[in-house]
């Protein structure tokens, strides 16, 4: 048998193994697929994908990293309902394991979809701006109270911050960040802040950066409701023996936290894309002094 035939059987049987995996998880009502998401697709949609990633080492990720961290990492993709094709999310080799982390879009895909966010504009605030803001001492909610901002203000080397609105069908919420905060945020990716979109295109990447912030909170702050099919609450028992042998495959083992989320982490994207109108993000700024005709009202402090 030849190098390329054995590689082709073992992505075969790994892509099996995920998908009775994710059969099993329905079956016994442990998650819900989306509907317009369909599975066998998606996995060779991401087999596609994994051919051509490597690791910093320009080795093939498949050869690199353990089997069993490849359907980890497939499995993860396959349960949030998100596409490599669609730049939703990378796969990642950190030493012999592979990561599936979700990208910018694909934390708007999840907000979207389990969040019940509707859009997510975003804006940059300039030196010269006249940003006030306010809190919902209520509902700790955060609301933009004026944003004036003249032509001549807008320079990326005088950017002071960034805000996004999330909306949802009956209330907003808004996410704001100081630059100081957005770099920070970078310094957390591989190109610390100083690739060629960072640089020359800071404004974009200073609203991609809030908005996917936002996102991040919305997507931990929903219900596993619509992933996790609650109709039959008699279904606890262990999923782990549960996915049938095959005498044609090679099984692959699962690790134990196939499904839970990491901690945010900035991830470089491949290619620069411009953000358009329409994501979200969240962060608590330094309140004014209080003002008797304008209590509750803050000023950035920038």
């Amino acid at each position: 048998m030849t190098q390329q035939t054995e590689l082709q059987k073992t992505e075969k049987n790994i892509v099996d193994d995920v998908h009775n995996r994710v059969k099993t998880f329905e079956q016994l009502g442990q998650i819900k697929i989306p509907k317009d998401y369909f599975v066998g697709n998606a996995l060779k949609a991401a087999m596609l994908t994994l051919r051509e990633t490597q690791t910093k080492d320009k080795r093939p990720v498949l050869d690199a990293c353990s089997r069993e961290s490849v359907a980890n990492s497939l499995l993860k993709m396959v349960v949030q309902g998100l596409s490599p094709l669609k730049k939703q999310g990378y796969f990642i080799a950190y030493g012999n394991k592979l990561n599936w982390q979700e990208s910018y879009f694909g934390n708007i895909a999840l907000a979207k979809r389990y969040g019940g966010l509707k859009r997510i504009p975003a804006n940059v605030i300039y030196e010269g701006d006249n940003f006030i803001y306010e809190k919902d001492p209520q509902t700790g909610l955060t609301k933009v109270v004026e944003h004036k901002q003249e032509l001549g203000n807008i320079d990326i080397t005088k950017i002071r911050g960034a805000y996004a609105v999330a909306i949802f069908e009956d209330y907003t919420d808004t996410t704001i960040m100081t630059l100081q905060q957005i770099k920070q945020a970078w310094e957390q990716g591989q190109m610390k802040g100083q690739g060629g979109a960072h640089i020359n295109f800071t404004d974009e990447m200073c609203k991609k950066t809030v908005i996917n912030r936002a996102c991040k909170s919305i997507v931990n702050e929903s219900s596993d409701g619509d992933i996790i099919d609650e109709k039959d609450e008699t279904r606890k028992e262990s999923l782990d023996n549960q996915v049938e042998e095959n005498a044609n495959k090679e099984e692959v083992s699962f690790e134990a936290d196939a499904t839970t989320g990491e901690e945010y982490q900035e991830v470089e994207e491949a290619e620069y894309e411009v953000v358009s109108d329409g994501q979200k993000g969240q962060e608590e700024q330094q309140p004014k002094e209080d003002d008797a005709q304008n209590k509750g009202q803050q000023k950035a402090p920038f």
